[in-house]
Formats: C-alpha cells, sequence, structure tokens
C-alpha cells in the first residue's frame, strides 16, 4: 500500500535524468541541478489561471474583513511563514491579515518535529480560528498531507474557501478544495526532496500570489512600495525617494508632505499628485478602499 502511495507521487519518482548523479563532478552535479530548475518556472506558468482564481478569492475575503491562512508541514509550512512574515513589512498590512499555521509552531521552523504532518487533527486544531469568508490555502507537496487536509476540512465546514498547492496535480484531494493549483514539476534531482523543485515552485506561486493580491488592495502606486509608513530616519529617507520618483518633486517638497501625512506614504503621495490637503487626501483613500489610483479619480471628479 505504502510503496502504491509512492507511486502516485510525482515527486517521489526517480528522475531518469540524473541517475549518475553521484558519479559526476561536483560542477556536472550543478548543471543538472540547474537544467532541473529550469523547469519550473514552466511549470508555474500553467497554474497561472488558478493562481488567479485565488487571489480573487483573497482579495475579496480581505476587502471584507476576512483573513488568508497557509496550512503547511515541513518545507512547505517554512515556505508559508516566509510568505506571511514580509507581506507587513513590505505592504503595510496587519500582521494578522495573512496567517501562517505551520505543523508543530515555531520550533518546527528551524528543527524537523517528528510525526506532526501526519497528525490530521493538529491540522484541524490549528483550523479552528478560520472564520467564514476567510481563505485557506493548504501547501503540501504530495497533495495528501494529513495535517494539511485535517486543516482544509475543517475550514471548509467553517465556511472558508479553500485552495491547494501541491506538486501532485492528480492528487485525490484536489477534487475537495475550491482551487487546486497542481505544479507538474516531476520528479526531484533526489527522489522525494521537495526542498528542490517543489519547494522552489511553491516559492514562485506563494510570491506571485500574495504580490497580486498586494497590488490588486491598492498596496503599491504603479510599481512602487507605497503602503510602508515612516517609521525610523532610514525608512523616512527611502520613502521620500519613493514620493520623488512617483511624483517627478524635490526631495525637500516630499518630505514636508511626509511630515505633513504623518509618515504616511500614500496621504503623501495622493496630496503631492492631486495638489489636495492630506486632511482631505486621507478622506479620498479610506474612500477608495486604500488605492492612491482610486483616490485621485475620485479626487479627480467634479
Amino acid at each position: 500500500m505504502i510503496e502504491q502511495e509512492r507511486c502516485d507521487i510525482p515527486t517521489e519518482w526517480r528522475n531518469p535524468r540524473t541517475m549518475e548523479l553521484d558519479t559526476l563532478p561536483t560542477i556536472d552535479v550543478l548543471r543538472l541541478i540547474n537544467a532541473e530548475d529550469e523547469r519550473v518556472p514552466l511549470a508555474v506558468a500553467t497554474v497561472l489561471p488558478q493562481v488567479a482564481a485565488v487571489v480573487d478569492l483573497a482579495v475579496e475575503s480581505l476587502r471584507g474583513g476576512g483573513r488568508v491562512h497557509y496550512f503547511g508541514a515541513g518545507t512547505s509550512g517554512r515556505l508559508a511563514v516566509i510568505d506571511a512574515a514580509e507581506l507587513p513589512p513590505t505592504f503595510g498590512v496587519d500582521w494578522d491579515n495573512v496567517v501562517a499555521h505551520n505543523a508543530g509552531g515555531l520550533g518546527a521552523l528551524s528543527q524537523s518535529v517528528e510525526n506532526v504532518e501526519d497528525d490530521a487533527d493538529l491540522g484541524a486544531r490549528d483550523a479552528a480560528e478560520v472564520r467564514p469568508g476567510d481563505v485557506a490555502i493548504g501547501i503540501a507537496a504530495s497533495g495528501r498531507t494529513p495535517y494539511v487536509v485535517g486543516a482544509l476540512r475543517t475550514a471548509r465546514r467553517a465556511g472558508a474557501h479553500t485552495a491547494l498547492i501541491s506538486a501532485n496535480p492528480l492528487a485525490p484531494f484536489g477534487d475537495e478544495v475550491d482551487v487546486h493549483i497542481g505544479l507538474s514539476t516531476g520528479p526531484e534531482v533526489i527522489s522525494g526532496s521537495t526542498r528542490m523543485k517543489a519547494g522552489t515552485a511553491t516559492k514562485l506561486v506563494l510570491n506571485a500570489f500574495s504580490t497580486t493580491v498586494m497590488v490588486q488592495l491598492g498596496r503599491t502606486y504603479s510599481n512602487l512600495m507605497v503602503s510602508v509608513n515612516a517609521l525610523n530616519g532610514k525608512l523616512r529617507g527611502r520613502l521620500v525617494r519613493i514620493l520623488m520618483e512617483a511624483t517627478d518633486m524635490d526631495a525637500r517638497t516630499c518630505e514636508t508632505a511626509l511630515a505633513e501625512a504623518g509618515g504616511d506614504t500614500r496621504v503623501a503621495l495622493v496630496s503631492l499628485l492631486s495638489g489636495v490637503p492630506c486632511e482631505h487626501a486621507a478622506v479620498a483613500l479610506r474612500d477608495g478602499n486604500g488605492s492612491v489610483r482610486e483616490a485621485l479619480r475620485k479626487l479627480a471628479q467634479p
């Protein structure tokens, strides 16, 4: 039974291109790994419609006061924690908007914790905080990790939207979620080592997913980070440079606007681009769901 399950999981297959891996010189081992890594972006490209569907669900949820939850174990859980942790400093969102649940908790980030990935009940307990309208995203290379399955089933019963990111496009559990992002990364360089292509593909998907969610929520202007507030001198200097890039105005004008906006980059930007006082810019941003472009559009209306 175990052998049959292994055969059903592409990442467990032996890779015919790397059979002689341990006989090769160092540079040839690296070339083989690199050649396999080149397949990863192509695999991600084929699932972009599915990623877009989950982005739309997450944007709707966050705009309505909901949250996004990641659930993963091992490499998958660690990647989830990294992605969630990088969003507040990059996009200025609250720390509890996107929450990562790693099987075994914080202790499992630096050391492997035995058996937690096989504990469906643990996944269910970790998903107890999921609410109706939230989005729960499970990450499992095999597409069948019990911890992830337990979490997503609990989230679904709670009324949340569910998605699965896997490296097993034919994983049966994919039929139980709203969206299955099944990545065809194939067999790993070293059989079963899913920290490699499967992990890289997962990181690319998470990067693309969370960044696009933030863009759609108006957390950027053009390709600039404008949702980070000035909390210290070094950061204020960076944000002044962002304002200069966005407005083509001089440093002193941008420094003054940022100070008048209380360090809120978006308020300062809307004020500079529209010519209205910061208090009016803040109201327009609020009415425009935090989007600089929407705020500018509202201020331009007669």
